[in-house]
């Protein structure tokens, strides 16, 4: 028997990057999984292909952002396939690169919006839709949400605030089957790193990483499907690094 089978998953920020490569996984392991994310295009392209080989998908854009996309994205997720049991709140963005003293303020509030309140908000209507059978959340932290660095404070800060708000609502609804975690990848190779960077930036990221690499969106998902299984049972109010030992240092 496949790890999820019949399961229903939504995953946000499913497009591409980590999103895209944890739907995949999901599907091929049995799971009915609601690919969601703010980028039409890709989103229905994940979702054809997916379909395509032969997977149960269905996309419903989003922006994690506004609570009301989030309502309607249960909503629909519930009309469409009855249940709802996983849920990956990964949707997030980088932001802009400005020292703290000089950080735009829209950039500040569109980072927290995404980031930290999209996960929030997805919590809120995720929560009461798995209450009757119970289910797993995960929470797309970062290596950031437990270490600094320059440059990025609204990330950090959002980052940062995930693992806090996993482990409250990881307490909350412990006693009652709804497992909540969070998982800190380090630099993965998703188009929102390799797009962004240069050669020598790249060359200096993959030297902050003792494993000597970065890493790929298919590690990743070999997490989340674990956290997401009944593999994890025990396993509530963590946050689960993937980092080739970045945090070790």
């Amino acid at each position: 028997m496949k790890l999820l089978e019949n399961k229903v998953a939504i995953i946000t920020g499913a497009g591409s990057g980590i999103g895209k490569a944890a739907a995949k996984l999901f599907v091929a392991e049995g799971a009915n999984v609601i690919i969601s994310d703010v980028n039409e295009d890709n989103g229905r392209k994940t979702a054809e292909e997916l379909t395509k080989d032969g997977g149960v998908t269905h996309f419903i854009k989003a922006d994690s952002s506004k609570p009301e996309d989030n309502e309607s994205l249960v909503a629909q997720t519930l009309q469409k396939f009855g249940s709802l049991d996983i849920a990956v709140n990964n949707a997030g963005i980088g932001g802009p690169l400005h020292a703290t003293g000089e950080y735009p303020i829209d950039g500040w509030k569109k980072v927290i919006d995404i980031n930290l309140s999209g996960v929030f908000y997805g919590l809120r209507y995720q929560i009461p839709a798995m209450l009757t059978k119970g289910g797993s959340i995960i929470n797309v932290s970062s290596i950031l949400g437990q270490a600094g660095t320059k440059f990025s404070p609204a990330y950090v800060a959002a980052k940062h605030g995930v693992v806090g708000l996993t482990k409250a609502a990881a307490l909350e609804y412990a006693d009652k089957n709804i497992r909540i975690n969070a998982i800190g990848p380090g630099y993965i190779k998703t188009p929102l790193v390799m797009n962004s960077l240069s050669r020598e930036a790249l060359d200096a990221l993959v030297a902050l990483h003792p494993i000597g690499r970065l890493g790929e969106s298919e590690e990743v998902a070999e997490l989340l499907l674990w956290l997401a299984s009944s593999k994890s049972s025990f396993a509530t109010g963590a946050y689960y690094p993937i980092d080739g030992g970045y945090l070790a240092q």
